[in-house]
């Protein structure tokens, strides 16, 4: 879908003033600096940032790791609980997970502990020469895992863990999913998902199939067949749309698209770069893009959203990155156009202004126009159900779109268990996602050692 905008300019910056724009959004704390944070916390008991956790990490015990100088011990504490605490402490939303359960925060401080930078700092720092985590002995059960993203890795982890060999089958060319393909690429810098990856990865009795999705040349009811259990953990492929005439024109494309390509480049420098860009949508994707158009070199970025900063997907913290990079943000107003040139090629887009009356979204009446030489839509992603076309997919309950399970991520059908994105559990995180994985592991590690027992 990038080809679209070949016809766009290249950055006018050069390759190492790019590389120098994309790099760590927020720097890695010191030895000094993460020694004066860890000795912030109060190791409360019963501590409301553990159950902010997704994944239930024991953050009172890591800092206090950190403040003995036991890095290793806190870094093994944090990977015991999410095996992908790295790529978590660099994209967890933590300003309104733990951090924002932080008892620092109060009327003396109003700044909380660190935890997301501490995190950071034990795992880059812990010096594993091998290995954490041994695994348990064969159990000689064979798990297949659906999606190499972070649920599908996650699953994986704790399955080989205790002592199943577990294969991955994943549509790309590289494992990490979200992380590999979808997050900007100042939060996850110097190729750091697939370093993660490798690591997980060397727990052993895991592989990674590359080239197979499920609809397409895999069908899960040969899996159920030849493997003891299923954990599909799909996530969202689909682009929702706009829903307006011309949408598929040239230079309107999703936002994902895009970012993907972006993730990918060797040489920013080659990039196609619309220099009047319009990004709709307000979560942390919209924001994401709206930001790389902006260091990429675009002259004119704006970000447009039908509703209020408050009702915004992209927190605070998200919302001032955007304002730091000269993004413009523009609220209540809704896409109710795509402008085009004589060409045929996008030129703008015409909004119609909107307002709350008695609770619900309205039109004023009131239209403006934006110029642009590309749009980009990030107004969420949906689930792809061609994933589960064939006729044993098509029995699998549904809570809408997505795939529903119960509270140990078991699906309708005997020995197929399901996790992040594509069931309605939790929030759309990557963290949300890693617990899902963990989760349907222990349950799916129960059932296979219940039915073990029983034989």
């Amino acid at each position: 879908m990038i080809d679209a905008l070949n016809h766009l300019p290249r950055p006018r910056a050069g390759s190492d003033t790019l590389a120098e724009r994309f790099t760590d959004l927020a720097p890695p704390l010191t030895a000094r600096q993460a020694a004066v944070e860890s000795a912030r916390c109060l190791y409360c008991y019963d501590a409301p940032c553990v159950n902010a956790c997704p994944s239930e990490i024991d953050i009172p015990s890591f800092i206090h790791r950190i403040s003995d100088e036991n890095l290793q011990g806190a870094a093994e504490r944090i990977l015991a609980a999410n095996i992908l605490g790295g790529s978590c402490a660099r994209v967890c939303p933590t300003e309104i997970l733990c951090q924002q359960a932080c008892v620092r925060n109060n009327a003396q401080e109003c700044a909380p502990v660190l935890i997301g930078q501490l995190q950071r700092y034990a795992l880059d720092n812990a010096g594993f020469t091998e290995h954490p985590f041994q695994r348990s002995p064969a159990t000689g059960k064979r798990i297949a895992v659906v999606g190499a993203g972070p649920a599908g890795l996650s699953c994986a982890h704790r399955l080989a863990l205790h002592g199943h060999d577990v294969v991955v089958f994943e549509a790309c060319d590289k494992a990490g999913g979200l992380n590999e393909y979808g997050i900007a690429r100042y939060k996850l810098v110097d190729d750091y998902a697939q370093r993660e990856v490798q690591f997980l990865l060397g727990i052993g009795g895991i592989e990674i199939r590359h080239g197979q999705r499920l609809g397409s040349n895999l069908s899960l009811a040969s899996l159920r067949e030849e493997y003891d259990a299923v954990f599909l953990g799909l996530g969202l492929n689909a682009v929702r749309q706009l829903g307006l005439p011309d949408e598929e024109a040239p230079g309107l494309l999703a936002a994902t698209a895009y970012i993907r390509e972006l993730r990918q480049a060797d040489d920013l420098a080659q990039l196609p770069l619309a220099d009047r860009c319009l990004v709709i949508g307000a979560g942390n994707t919209a924001i994401d893009m709206a930001v790389q158009m902006s260091r990429l070199g675009a002259r004119d970025v704006n970000l447009v959203y039908r509703r209020g900063h408050a009702d915004m997907g992209a927190t605070g913290h998200e919302q001032d990155i955007a304002k730091a990079n000269q993004v413009r943000l523009h609220t209540w107003a809704r896409p109710d156009a795509v402008l085009l040139d004589d060409q045929g090629q996008v030129r703008g887009m015409r909004f119609m202004r909107t307002a709350l009356a008695d609770g619900h979204l309205r039109d004023t009446g009131e239209r403006f126009e934006l110029a642009a030489d590309a749009i980009f839509k990030a107004i969420g992603q949906a689930f792809d159900a061609t994933a589960l076309a064939d006729p044993t997919a098509q029995q699998l309950a549904r809570d809408g779109e997505r795939i529903r399970v119960d509270a140990q991520l078991r699906t309708s059908l005997p020995g197929v268990y399901a996790g992040g994105d594509c069931t309605t559990l939790g929030q759309d995180l990557t963290v949300q996602a890693v617990q899902h994985g963990k989760l349907a592991a222990e349950a799916i590690h129960a059932q296979l050692m219940l039915n073990v027992e029983a034989a």
